[in-house]
């Protein structure tokens, strides 16, 4: 634990708090402790949490609010709002992060002072098998965090075309034989009748390569990210931090897979999504918006590791607001 605060830069040490998480059926928060200690909680200040899932993280905002503090808690799956403690201190948001900016201008919030998202999907997402997130069950081929509207997985393996299959495996999924996969289910798909989780794997399994367990991961985590336009998202609730955060508030992100982290990393770091490779024979003068904290990702300790194996590909970045 000592170890991952001495990786926060200008973290506040908190003598008397003893964060510990709050673990039920449907989610067990990562990285709990440091990224609260990554947001320097103000007791009277205004909180977003932009992926309220089980609420765990933010129960351990709550506990360090006072009575005149307030959090907004996004999530845009509804089963999430059971999990809302009575508290009038807390509003729920059913919306997508990417909303941001404007759902707290409808509660007449211009800047708050710190931002939390977990990008990662909740354990209660992976045990359904209904939600067709997990390789482990039966159920419909649909991935859709939000299912009152849009195209499901299914859907896609339906009606795009191979170039769109290839991008997307490719990209999201980092699927070896992306190309291969793609042409396979177009050529295939047409005998895929009611789209089920198990009918999708019998269906591609010729073409599996190496571990099937991490090659259908792989492949599943594509689809999801398509499905739910989780890099637009990302991006466009990103590019509102800025303007939504008070000077001196702090955004706090926990990733699971590169293609999160990379374009976290190069917001935080130049405000935009482009990688752009040192050159020392190059000067290039940018305004410095967000000031990082965590020089180096945040991970999982032993302790966490041993307690939750989603915990073991979190990592967590921290950013303040100059």
């Amino acid at each position: 634990m000592k170890e991952n605060k001495d990786k926060m830069e200008g973290a506040e040490k908190k003598a008397t708090i003893s964060h510990q998480p709050s673990e039920n059926d449907y989610h067990i928060p990562v990285l709990y402790n440091e990224t609260l200690d990554g947001l320097v909680i103000k007791r009277d200040g205004v909180y977003v949490d932009c992926t309220f899932g089980g609420g765990g993280h933010s129960k351990g905002i709550l506990a360090q609010l006072s009575a005149k503090g307030k959090l907004f808690a996004f999530d845009q799956d509804t089963d999430a709002q059971t999990n809302m403690p009575a508290d009038d201190r807390v509003v729920f948001v059913p919306q997508n992060f990417r909303h941001l900016q404007r759902m707290l201008r409808l509660h007449k919030v211009l800047e708050v002072d710190g931002i939390l998202a977990d990008l990662g999907v909740s354990s209660h997402q992976f045990d359904e098998g209904d939600r067709g997130f997990s390789i482990r069950f039966s159920g419909p081929l649909d991935m859709r965090m939000d299912r009152r509207h849009g195209a499901t997985a299914a859907d896609i393996i339906r009606t795009y075309n191979e170039q769109q299959l290839h991008k997307l495996f490719e990209q999201y999924g980092e699927v070896t034989n992306s190309k291969t996969l793609a042409k396979h289910i177009v050529q295939e798909r047409k005998h895929l009748q009611s789209a089920t989780i198990e009918q999708f794997k019998a269906m591609i399994s010729p073409v599996v390569k190496g571990n099937p367990n991490k090659y259908l991961a792989q492949v599943f985590q594509a689809l999801r990210i398509e499905v739910n336009d989780e890099m637009g998202a990302l991006k466009e609730m990103l590019q509102q931090v800025p303007a939504v955060l008070k000077k001196g508030g702090r955004v706090a992100i926990i990733t699971f897979h590169s293609i999160e982290d990379r374009v976290v990393k190069n917001f935080f770091r130049q405000g935009s999504f482009d990688e752009t490779p040192d050159n020392p024979l190059m000067s290039v003068t940018k305004e410095e918006i967000l000031k990082i904290i965590t020089k180096k990702p945040i991970t999982a300790g032993a302790e966490e590791l041993k307690r939750n194996n989603r915990s073991r590909s979190a990592k967590l970045r921290v950013a303040e607001k100059v």
